[in-house]
């Protein structure tokens, strides 16, 4: 058995910065747990490989849904990394902060020291913005994320901001300010027309410190507790039992599927749920696997002329093309992200802040999942609402710690929800028949042309819609008086020494936009809470 300050579970974009931040003190003894891999294979970093990657179940849990009747019966893939890097090394490698009203609200539910003005410097000191000359009042220079321009912008979709602009929609030069409003090209998470995910920024330059154990193929399978402090794991290491204690804390940052499954596999959370899997009830956390929310969209499709189009690009002589030009500059298809270009838009003027997000992008799909690209141009919209009000749960199944638990995010079961997706699909086809881009357009996929009133999109966005895969909130912070706050605004587990949650599922609501930069903020914040109470 072996003895460490600090264990963090999870060697995602939360873990990753933990790792950092805690072996900077060469005293703090830390050992780093990731059930998946390394993160070796070239699709990784090859930006394009995503969609490579994001099937391959050696890098993705592949997790999916439980039918529900809102979406059809359907189950949908829930997507998160299994390797080092986490989710941050599959991912659209979009870099969005969320708006400052996220992080008030926040606040105002009484997490304290967690508004924007709080949280802003800690985004700031992970980020190196490229290009850059110098930090902004909002914009990091020296951090270990790289956040880039995309290497190219792309004929068709300049048009898309053209027609934005007449359609009556504004543009934004920066939409990580705090106010989003506007459209723009994205933001992304590489360097050098390289992915750089969370391994490659903050674990990379320190693992070899000889203060940090990095262990892979570790799965956690429970949380030692004696009596009211958690003081240890016990771990599945290629079929090897292995037991490891902290002197100081226990920081499971697993991502908002699997912390809610290690703690109820150890017997925190509800006792209905923990008993109906025959696991003894070590602590009582109402609120373990409970608020799930994640974002949602619909993909509407059209046939476009006259304009290149990834679909081409991807092809044949195209494509042998394309792999010359990125082996000698680093630019072109093979730098692309998942994302290109989005706007932040309110469904209803009378919004104070944006409260959809729709992404453009000049490629679409005969089979979706396999990303499999049709063989004629095309162009895919995608409208979802920022902070949806449905929420859904994480529980477990059965009490074997190989088995998936049981996902069920609920989708659309909110009449505010249902309502803005509508909105945010009436407003892609607005953009769409603006005259910079109708020009272009031969006819509309999806939804059919036969789609036209609110019941009707709505039923096509029970039919088609799918997560974005940013599942949050199933351990959220709260005050410490409220029974289903599982962390308090220090991120440790109420009722509990020795044991934090520093990770997506400590959000008590949904940002506006991707989730990987929130998550970078949060294990700062959480680094520096952890740091500062040891003192």
């Amino acid at each position: 058995m072996d003895v460490f300050d600090y264990i963090i579970i999870g060697a995602g974009s939360a873990g990753c910065v933990l790792a950092n931040r805690l072996t900077a003190d060469p005293t703090n003894r830390v050992l780093l747990l990731e059930a998946g891999g390394k993160d070796s294979h070239p699709l990784i970093h090859i930006p394009a490989g995503f969609v490579k990657t994001m099937n391959n179940p050696r890098y993705n849990w592949a997790f999916e849904s439980e039918p529900e009747e809102g979406t059809k019966n359907r189950k949908l893939p829930i997507a998160r990394g299994k390797a080092l890097g986490g989710s941050s090394s599959i991912n659209g490698m979009v870099y969005v902060r969320g708006q400052a009203r996220d992080y008030d609200d926040w606040a105002q539910m009484g997490c304290r020291g967690w508004s924007w003005d709080d949280v802003l410097p800690l985004f700031i000191k992970s980020e190196n913005r490229e290009g850059a000359s110098e930090a902004t009042p909002w914009r990091g220079r020296g951090g270990e994320l790289n956040v880039a321009d995309l290497t190219e912008t792309y004929p068709m979709l300049d048009q898309v901001l053209k027609a934005a602009v007449e359609a009556g929609f504004k543009l934004t030069d920066d939409y990580n300010k705090g106010d989003q409003e506007g459209f723009s090209y994205y933001q992304v998470t590489q360097k050098r027309g390289r992915r750089w995910s969370a391994a490659k920024a903050f674990l990379d330059p320190v693992k070899n410190r000889p203060n940090l154990r990095i262990e892979t193929h570790a799965f956690v399978t429970e949380l030692q507790i004696e009596g009211r402090r958690v003081t240890g794991v016990t771990y599945d290491c290629k079929g090897n039992k292995k037991l490891a204690k902290a002197g100081r804390e226990v920081i499971l940052a697993a991502g908002a599927v699997q912390s809610p499954q290690i703690l109820e596999l150890s017997g925190i959370g509800r006792p209905d749920i923990l008993g109906q899997h025959g696991v003894k009830v070590r602590h009582e956390s109402l609120g373990v696997g409970e608020n799930y929310r994640d974002h949602m969209l619909v993909r509407m499709v059209w046939r476009f002329e006259g304009l290149p189009s990834f679909n081409q690009q991807t092809k044949g002589l195209s494509l042998a093309k394309e792999l010359v030009k990125y082996a000698f500059t680093r630019k072109g298809v093979l730098a692309v992200p998942a994302g290109l270009l989005n706007g932040f838009v309110r469904s209803r003027p009378e919004l104070e802040v944006p409260d959809l997000q729709i992404r453009a992008t000049h490629a679409s799909f005969k089979d979706v999942r396999k990303r499999i690209l049709d063989d004629f141009p095309g162009i895919t919209f995608a409208p979802n609402q920022n902070r949806p009000e449905s929420r859904g749960t994480i529980h477990i199944k059965s009490k074997d710690y190989r088995e998936p638990p049981a996902i069920r995010p609920n989708f659309l079961s909110d009449e505010i929800d249902q309502q803005a997706i509508v909105a945010g699909m009436h407003i892609v086809r607005k953009i769409v028949a603006a005259p910079s881009l109708a020009k272009h357009i031969r006819e509309e996929l999806s939804p059919a042309r036969g789609a036209h009133t609110d019941d009707e999109l709505l039923d096509v966005a029970r039919s088609n819609g799918v997560t974005i895969f940013h599942p949050v909130g199933t351990c959220r912070m709260g005050r410490r008086d409220d029974p289903m706050a599982v962390v308090d605004d220090r991120l440790k587990v109420q009722g509990l020494d020795g044991l934090r949650v520093v990770d997506a599922s400590v959000m008590p609501t949904l940002v506006s936009g991707n989730t990987n930069a929130p998550v970078i903020m949060i294990a700062e914040k959480g680094a520096e809470m952890i740091l500062e109470d040891a003192a």
